[in-house]
């Protein structure tokens, strides 16, 4: 089928699609309050998803930290020798945000535990020590 002549489109419009007379500003008005909280709603859904996984990050970090001075903390009982700034960055390690993932944050729980149990130990064998 040959395409209508130009004067034929351009007394349709350029796109074809035309509101009728006053309908233009008010439906606007009403379309954008419409979408409005649906937006809002989207956008802090956007936000909160982009916390949590910055929170997730900021954990997970933590927790990788936390089993690497674990793991200096291992290797210096078994030399006999530990530094003795691990118990302190143990401790400091220990304490942080939860995470947002509950899986993450129960593994995090475990392995804070673990260091916590360690520190106590640690303490118990420094005091025990003869002078």
């Amino acid at each position: 089928m040959p395409a209508p002549p130009a004067s034929a489109r351009a007394a349709r419009g350029a796109g074809g699609f035309r509101l009728a007379q006053g309908q233009g500003a008010a439906s606007d008005v009403a379309a954008s309050a419409a979408a409005t909280p649906a937006t809002a709603l989207s956008l802090l859904g956007l936000q909160e998803s982009g916390a949590a996984a910055e929170r997730d990050a900021r954990a997970r970090a933590r927790g990788l930290a936390l089993l690497a001075a674990l793991s200096a903390l291992q290797a210096g009982l078994l030399r006999g020798v530990v530094d003795a700034g691990l118990p302190a960055r143990l401790a400091a390690l220990g304490e942080g945000e939860a995470a947002a993932d509950p899986a993450l944050a129960a593994l995090l729980a475990q392995v804070t535990l673990r260091a916590r149990v360690e520190l106590a130990r640690l303490a118990t064998a420094t005091n025990m020590a003869p002078e």
